[in-house]
């Protein structure tokens, strides 16, 4: 049983490394130029190990994907907007927690630029799940959903990935808290009134 403990974590290990690695080679070139050589050499394993768990670049992405798509659906599943709007926390604790699960690799995936297929295909996946749950909640016209959403989403995004590239002055607990007021209370909540 050990064995198979110490096996499971050393798989988990080497697939973090690769995982990692590509995210870290994915903010200094374009998906197409890296190589199987540059991932092992990043991860620090051999190409014969790379090909142990994956047939290509292509099928880390997709794990990487599917990683994030489930991580998504299984913090956010059952967040009741309007409990969220009373106390955002509710929402960006779920966030935080997701970062912190796996920081160095969410770490080099905000720091990518936002031409890179992988980091918009997680916005673009955040935005999904995001308007599937305020549709089963909310009722507002589509286009106006869509606004919101996406007015939302880039400017979070946009806030994690100034803090991920910064001295990361305060912690992100604390980010995610502000961030969560400025999203449900807007600019306002923040203004006191004369």
């Amino acid at each position: 049983m050990n064995d198979i403990k110490r096996t499971d974590r050393r798989i988990t290990r080497t697939k973090k490394a690769i995982r990692i690695a590509l995210a870290e080679l994915l903010c200094e070139k374009d998906i197409n130029t890296i190589t199987i050589k540059d991932i092992s050499e990043k991860a620090d394993i051999n190409r014969k190990t790379f090909y142990n768990y994956y047939s290509g670049i292509h099928q880390v992405v997709d794990e990487i994907e599917n990683s994030i798509i489930n991580s998504l659906e299984s913090n956010l599943n059952d967040v009741d907007i309007y409990e969220a709007m009373k106390d955002p926390l509710i929402v960006f604790d779920k966030l935080t927690a997701i970062i912190n699960s796996d920081f160095e690799f969410y770490s080099h995936l905000m720091k990518m630029s936002s031409n890179v297929s992988l980091a918009t295909k997680v916005v673009d996946l955040l935005k999904e799940k995001t308007k599937e749950k305020l549709k089963k909640q909310v009722d507002i016209p589509e286009t106006d959903l869509q606004m919101i959403i996406d007015y939302s989403t880039s400017g979070m995004i946009r806030v994690y990935q100034m803090w991920f590239n910064s001295n990361r002055a305060i912690p992100i607990e604390e980010l995610s808290n502000t961030l969560g007021n400025i999203m449900f209370y807007g600019i306002s909540g923040f203004i006191s009134k004369p």
